[in-house]
């Protein structure tokens, strides 16, 4: 594979266009003028609490119109501290300043030429013909304990590993939460989603960094794509913007608030909910003088899970739309079609 010079460096050099590895083919290229999705806001504090005034059943009915529409939500009174938040998006920061040789020692690139899912930015999906993305991303699975490689945890700085874990367990019982409230409103036992993913299930953190862009108009930080897991909870610093979601055909920017998360669906749990709440398609644009860092964790189900349409939503009315696949069988499909730039799982569908 030839060197390829990372986005950073591109920026600090570049006086004018973009180099050709990142510019998007004409016809996929990123629009002007999107308008804001309104995402609706979910209060986990009282969604969670005995429904004794209304509140809870308020909030699953924003969660339910949410899951229905847009297959993205935003929400506050999460239980994770500003304290914490700050922590990890400051050693998430601290690392993507590093030198590139500093940086490029966490490498996913294993022999120059194979890639493994953890590691530094991410190139596991590039393929012939595509534009590259940019930016740059640190991919680290937080669970199970057990399958951590902590040979490519950065040891600097050195309360990454601590502040990451930390974090990933708070988002673990956000991640619980959101499965049962899901379980409920769909009538089926709360912890039927939860039992599905199992203690088993991996959880990759992905820190990303996109620097500012010169010609937004040529390049996506990250391509158009839908999450192959169960659910991701992403924190975005600031108020920066950049993540769009793709519902009738047309694409919406997503504005998140400081220290709130957003959480979308992913195919796991699509197939799992038989289609009712679906993944969502989105991307990442760039900006021509912000730089934008985002913290997402990827849960995902085990891999011995059989992937189907919970019983409880099927009856002589309402058939399985989806085969029955493994997990492991799963990815595996969605890694090989999505290269090709199709869905694995279209082709599972009754």
């Amino acid at each position: 594979m030839e060197n390829e010079a990372s986005p950073e460096l591109i920026v600090r050099e570049l006086t004018g266009d973009v180099p050709a590895q990142y510019v998007m083919p004409l016809q996929d290229r990123p629009s002007a003028g999107a308008a804001i999705a309104p995402i609706p806001v979910i209060d986990l504090g009282r969604l969670s609490r005995p429904d004794t005034d209304g509140g809870a059943a308020e909030e699953a009915a924003k969660l339910r119109s949410a899951l229905e529409t847009w297959g993205f939500f935003m929400v506050t009174n999460h239980g994770i501290e500003s304290s914490l938040m700050d922590a990890m998006m400051n050693v998430s920061k601290e690392f993507f300043q590093k030198p590139p040789e500093e940086k490029q020692k966490y490498s996913n690139l294993m022999d120059g030429k194979r890639f493994r899912l953890q590691g530094y930015r991410s190139e596991m999906l590039k393929s012939e013909g595509r534009a590259l993305d940019w930016s740059e991303r640190l991919s680290l699975q937080v669970e199970p304990e057990e399958a951590r490689k902590l040979e490519l945890w950065p040891n600097h700085p050195e309360s990454l590993r601590d502040v990451l874990i930390k974090y990933a367990t708070k988002t673990k019982i956000i991640r619980d939460l959101i499965l049962r409230a899901m379980a409920n409103i769909l009538g089926l036992d709360e912890d039927y989603f939860v039992n599905r993913i199992t203690t088993k299930a991996k959880a990759l953190a992905r820190l990303g960094y996109y620097p500012p862009c010169p010609r937004p108009d040529l390049v996506f930080g990250f391509k158009p794509h839908y999450d192959g897991g169960a659910l991701t909870i992403l924190f975005v610093e600031g108020q920066v913007g950049g993540l769009q979601v793709l519902r009738d055909g047309k694409w919406y920017d997503v504005i998140s608030k400081p220290y709130t998360l957003l959480i979308n669906i992913a195919e796991c749990m699509e197939i799992m909910n038989n289609g009712i709440f679906p993944s969502p398609a989105h991307r990442v644009v760039t900006n021509v003088d912000k730089e934008r860092l985002s913290v997402a964790i990827f849960y995902g189900a085990d891999e011995e899970t059989v992937l189907e349409p919970a019983p409880g939503l099927l009856d002589e009315k309402r058939s399985a739309r989806y085969m029955k696949v493994k997990t492991k069988d799963y990815h595996d499909g969605v890694f090989g079609h999505f290269r090709q730039g199709k869905r694995f799982i279209d082709t599972l569908k009754i």
